[in-house]
């Protein structure tokens, strides 16, 4: 998938190349370290991809209510009376901040055959088709929370020989999640799971029960196949309902553990395609996850830089991985920022660019030169901690909110925090 915002990921992707370079005067094994930190740079930021999802399940089961759930808007057309969905395919569903592929399956054991589907071909047909021609990132089953017991055998065996073309095709089983959807219909049906503080704690508590007994019949069934035992990660009761308005607002909004189900997905997906998932669905602890991932990464990496054996040569690749670190902090928020947009941001947290970074650059050069030994232990631990003060900062402003004035004071606190206790800037931050 090309990268939205192409201009500013061309900076980034330079700042890399320009990184890599100076790798060939980093001694080892510290040059392989940091090699593998850029991989991960490069993994997260330049090699992102949609996930692959395939998303199983009969008639009504609410696949396309999952996606427009996961979107928060109307991508996927949701059959009410009949099969909405025709000849199995992947297909990108594209929103405002991401694309998912999905793999658009006719519903199974469908009691009416949509209109655009090919007669000739068999929901099963059309669906081991596609998967043999793209690899799924995961399997997702649905299942109505009240039909759970409602002839899902016929269901599993058909996930059953999905699993298998998957593997015989590509060489991997892919993960597993079970859904229960729809358990907002669950009884007590007045007892709203997507509020819950304001219900009657007793009738919630009853619902919630509802919830596990479904949760539980389901993960009893597809534990009771050998062939998904071993490719089930959990089994999860959502709800998905959105409804909307004619002019496009959204009149309701009852999804529920819909962030559970994402955190769930994201541990799952190759490392290429977290990103997309993270911003697609706009949950904050997945935002936090990544940012905090990518300022380790890039704070380990400007450290190593800052060990090069020659004056002032860490200068400009560390403000530019840090400048790049503020871009790829906004672009998961959801926000596109360059370079240069990303500088104004430094400027205010009131860290110093242009001149001024490059004397204290020069200062922290001449230390290395006058000092080789001690200096460079001083340089990395500068770059470190400033790095790690930067990416703090800019995850609290742009993902969650504070004022650029916060953002400045968390910005201080954190470099204090991170020059006198690296190790704990590492694990704790």
């Amino acid at each position: 998938m090309a990268a939205p915002n192409e201009p500013t990921f061309q900076e980034i992707a330079e700042t890399i190349r320009r990184l890599e370079e100076m790798l060939d005067r980093v001694p080892d094994p510290l040059a392989r370290d940091i090699r593998q930190k850029i991989s991960h740079l490069r993994a997260l930021l330049l090699e992102q991809r949609s996930p692959n999802l395939v998303l199983v399940g009969r008639r009504g089961a609410g696949k396309s209510s999952l996606i427009n759930a996961f979107f928060g808007a109307r991508v996927a057309e949701v059959g009410h009376v009949k099969a909405q969905t025709g000849q199995g395919r992947w297909f990108d569903v594209q929103g405002e901040l991401g694309t998912l592929s999905i793999l658009d399956t006719r519903g199974i054991q469908e009691g009416s055959v949509p209109e655009e589907a090919d007669a000739a071909e068999t929901p099963l047909d059309s669906i081991l088709a596609e998967v043999r021609r793209k690899a799924p990132d995961a399997l997702l089953f649905l299942v109505k929370a009240t039909e759970v017991d409602a002839a899902i055998d016929a269901d599993l065996d058909v996930l059953e020989q999905l699993v298998s073309a998957v593997e015989q095709a590509h060489g991997l089983r892919p993960p597993l999640i079970g859904i229960a959807t729809h358990c907002d219909l669950l009884e007590p049906k007045r007892t709203d799971l997507h509020r819950s503080a304001e219900q009657d704690p007793a009738e919630l508590q009853e619902k919630l029960r509802h919830v596990e007994a479904v949760e539980r019949q389901l993960r009893e069934k597809l534990r009771s196949r050998e062939a998904l035992r071993g490719e089930l990660v959990t089994v999860l009761g959502v709800s998905t309902y959105l409804s909307w308005r004619q002019d496009g607002t959204i009149r309701s909004d009852e999804r529920w553990r819909l962030g559970e189900l994402a955190q769930v997905l994201f541990r799952e997906l190759p490392e290429q395609g977290r990103l997309v998932l993270a911003r697609v669905t706009r949950v904050r602890a997945l935002q936090e996850e990544l940012a905090i991932a990518l300022t380790r990464a890039v704070a380990s990496v400007c450290m190593g830089i800052a060990f090069v054996p020659i004056p002032v040569a860490d200068i400009i690749p560390i403000t530019s991985a840090q400048l790049s670190l503020i871009t790829g902090i906004a672009w998961i928020s959801g926000r596109q920022l360059d370079l240069k947009a990303s500088g104004e941001f430094l400027a205010a947290l009131g860290v110093n660019v242009g001149a001024a970074v490059a004397l204290r650059e020069a200062a922290r050069g001449l230390i290395k030169f006058v000092f080789p030994g001690a200096g460079n232990v001083i340089s990395g631990a500068v770059a470190f901690a400033g790095t790690m003060a930067i990416g703090s900062a800019a995850r609290a402003y742009f993902l969650r909110g504070v004022s650029a004035e916060e953002a400045h004071k968390l910005y201080l606190s954190t470099r204090a925090s991170a020059e006198t206790h690296p190790d704990r800037a590492l694990s704790e931050d």
